[in-house]
Formats: structure tokens, C-alpha cells, sequence
């Protein structure tokens, strides 16, 4: 699954637990009639792909739904979910690069020469 839009928050990595685990939180806040604020996770070697990204430009972010189950000290089963983000793209680079040079393009052909047959029915 896919979100698009523009970088509300990018936070800085937080590192949990003896073992060094580490998340990176980023919003993004999509471009719809009822714009949403969408909270995305990164986890482990994935928080350094948003260092080079900042608030405000627009992107493309390929997520993962994760849910779990926990069961709390009454015996109740409570649910939750989150989003997780496993890369990232900048829309606007991507779409500049998408579009070659106007000079890279030949010339279109003369038309307008008698030399063409005219063979339309009209």
C-alpha cells in the first residue's frame, strides 16, 4: 500500500530497550477533499531513509499494515495497529526526472509540402 502527500513531521530516531531497538516517526498529510494526518513508523536500518527528506515536500511513502494482539493482566484481549513505513519517495525528484530535455526530442517532419498525396474522401 501506498500514501501520498506532504511531510507534516519528520522526528528524530528513538532508540528503545537494551538491545538498541530504534523507530522514527514522519506525518504525512494527504491531498484530499478530508485531508488526513497519517503517523508512519520506521523501525530498525529503515529510520535513515527519511534523513535526507524535510517538512513540506511531497512524497510517496510504501507502508505495511501491522496488528497484534495483547492481552492485559485481567485476561482481556485488546487489539492494536500501526503503520509501517519501508520506503520512500520524493515526488517532486521523481518527476523531474521523468521528463527529458525539450532538445532531446527531433524535429517533427514538414506536412505542409505538396509532396504528400491527398487521399482523405473529403
Amino acid at each position: 500500500m501506498e500514501v501520498i502527500g506532504k511531510i507534516k513531521l519528520v522526528n528524530e530516531t528513538q532508540t528503545f530497550g537494551s538491545n538498541g531497538f530504534r523507530k522514527r516517526e514522519l506525518v504525512v498529510t494527504t491531498d484530499e477533499q478530508y485531508p488526513q494526518m497519517i503517523m508512519i513508523e520506521f523501525i530498525q536500518d529503515k529510520c535513515d531513509l527519511l534523513d535526507s527528506y524535510q517538512v513540506g515536500q511531497d512524497v510517496k511513502v510504501s507502508i505495511n499494515l501491522r496488528g497484534r494482539e495483547w492481552i492485559n493482566p485481567q485476561g482481556e484481549a485488546k487489539y492494536f495497529n500501526s503503520v509501517q513505513g519501508w520506503r520512500i519517495e520524493n515526488l517532486a525528484q521523481a518527476a523531474s526526472q521523468n521528463i527529458p530535455p525539450a532538445d532531446s526530442f527531433a524535429p517533427a517532419p514538414d506536412l505542409s509540402s505538396d509532396n504528400e498525396p491527398d487521399d482523405l474522401p473529403f
